[in-house]
């Protein structure tokens, strides 16, 4: 079992995150303002002075200090890790806060990343800024797994036929409810995307900014549709790039993704059966059927690698999950897929590994599994339980056409079932009175955030341009496409956004 959706590295730059599948911000409970006493109290925090140092390479980093609880500023303080790229010209517009993806994805080495992708008049006159979201990685990093409950959850059986696989998938599940309790129960009830929208007010205060500049990808975009939300007066240049509807709950948009991932696949499909080096011969349907086969022999015989165990099924499902995310990763799935045909299944473990963060048999390098449930299981109403994801299973991968990724996508939500505390209602639209533009991205054959969640994100914020780009993988900046790209670098260095209803081939 894995958080699918999750752990992307998206086009030609390395990001570790993307949406991940059970992610539901729930507007209607958490986007309220402070309470006025809150809110007055927060003069400390907004007036504070942030020391930079130099780290790695070009960066500079810094703590920024926010409350635990916004409820009750006597419950302490948290640090959250700031990274920033320093503009390099003589010109300074001030800072571009960006986000890589997640929930749980770090943001710190992302400035630098970000710095290289936007346009070099960008970087020229712009600090790029990065963080690390409250509960993930170095900002009070939340557990609820150790090493060997997280690989034990990994390698669970994704799919659950019978009543016994089921009782061991959902007994995993609550044991990671259980865990952020256990592990971290002064943080884990207060990391909620609610709170990190906070925290972002707080850092644009800290860095002498009027306005937040902000480049999300992917859940970054559920940061920018809540901010905008919540401090609209504050909205400054915002580009949400492969955006999500915040109108949707876990299992809808767990749904979503599921048709995403399927489609992504046929795509893959249609390109391996015109090439030479596809381990299946024949039309696209010969491709898909290969596949299926492959996830039905590893049920129950596993393939010998040279890594920490033989190859699962669940691994292999995460690889195919993994390798959707872009193009450039089908030749990687194309010689993987030869190697499981031969009887080996080491590059299937190996792409595995790479979303998951795995580093060794029980150890990972980063927090990113817990911190995605206690992020999204607390932001969103609970998932249903047995008997309803197990229909969701079923609906779901009538005639899909990689059935087992439409069963794993619903079953896992499970851990959402037994959370410990929801923010509750039913999610709703965005809604902002800025009257600052914003540029909604959505890529046509986007696998984890559909090119109808763009739509509707556009849809829900009134001052909002619509970028399409019509072409395959998760998320378009920085992709190579040179229309989306000088669209959101005018954009960024000018505030003047595209015309909605661009399109970009």
């Amino acid at each position: 079992m894995v958080t699918y959706g999750a752990y992307v590295m998206t086009r030609r730059w390395h990001l570790r995150f993307a949406l991940l599948a059970t992610t539901a911000t729930c507007f209607t409970a958490i986007a309220g303002g402070l309470n006025p006493a809150a809110a007055a109290d927060l003069t400390r925090y907004a007036e504070q002075h942030l020391i930079w140092r130099k780290c790695a390479g070009e960066m500079q980093c810094a703590k920024l200090t926010v409350p635990r609880d916004y409820a009750d500023l006597a419950a302490g303080d948290i640090q959250i890790a700031l990274s920033r790229v320093p503009h390099s010209g003589t010109t300074f517009q001030g800072s571009i806060v960006v986000n890589p993806g997640g929930p749980g994805g770090s943001g710190i080495d992302f400035a630098s990343t970000a710095a290289a992708i936007v346009a070099p008049e960008v970087s020229q006159q712009f600090d790029i800024v990065g963080f690390d979201p409250r509960g993930v990685a170095a900002s009070a990093p939340v557990t609820c797994m150790n090493g060997s409950q997280t690989t034990r959850w990994l390698l669970a059986d994704p799919t659950p036929d019978t009543r016994i696989e089921q009782d061991i998938l959902m007994g995993l599940a609550r044991e990671i409810s259980a865990g952020c309790l256990q592990y971290s129960p002064r943080i884990a009830p207060f990391i909620s995307t609610a709170n990190t929208v906070n925290d972002l007010d707080i850092l644009r205060s800290a860095l002498g900014e009027q306005k937040l500049n902000l480049l999300g990808f992917s859940y970054g975009t559920s940061l920018g549709a809540l901010y905008a939300q919540k401090f609209p007066s504050q909205v400054g240049r915002m580009v949400l790039d492969g955006a999500v509807d915040p109108s949707l709950n876990g299992m809808e948009i767990s749904k979503g993704q599921s048709g995403g991932f399927q489609g992504a696949l046929v795509r893959f499909a249609k390109d391996c059966a015109n090439r030479s080096n596809c381990p299946y011969s024949g039309e696209v349907n010969d491709v898909l059927s290969g596949i299926n086969q492959l996830l039905a022999s590893l049920e129950n015989h596993r393939l010998p690698t040279s890594g920490f165990e033989p190859l699962n099924q669940a691994q292999a499902v995460t690889a195919l999950f993994w390798s959707t995310y872009s193009p450039d990763f089908w030749g990687t799935l194309r010689s993987a897929l030869s190697q499981a045909e031969r009887g080996h299944g080491e590059d299937l473990q190996w792409m595995s590994n790479q979303a998951t963060d795995r580093i060794g048999k029980n150890r990972y390098g980063s927090n990113q599994n817990s911190a995605f449930y206690a992020i999204s299981c607390l932001d969103a109403p609970a998932t249903p339980g047995r008997t309803g994801l197990a229909a969701a299973a079923k609906a779901w991968s009538k005639n899909a056409p990689v059935p087992e990724l439409a069963r794993a996508m619903s079953w896992g939500n499970a851990p959402c079932s037994f959370w410990f505390d929801h923010l509750g209602g039913k999610p709703a639209a965005a809604t902002s009175t800025t009257t600052a533009p914003i540029v909604v991205v959505g890529t046509r054959f986007d696998p984890a955030t559909p090119y109808s969640w763009a739509i509707a994100l556009h849809e829900q914020l009134p001052t909002s341009s619509l970028i399409t780009y019509e072409g395959d993988g998760h998320t378009a900046y920085g992709g190579g496409s040179a229309c989306v790209d000088h669209a959101i670098d005018e954009f960024l260095l000018t505030g003047n956004a595209p015309a909605s209803g661009k399109t970009c081939n």
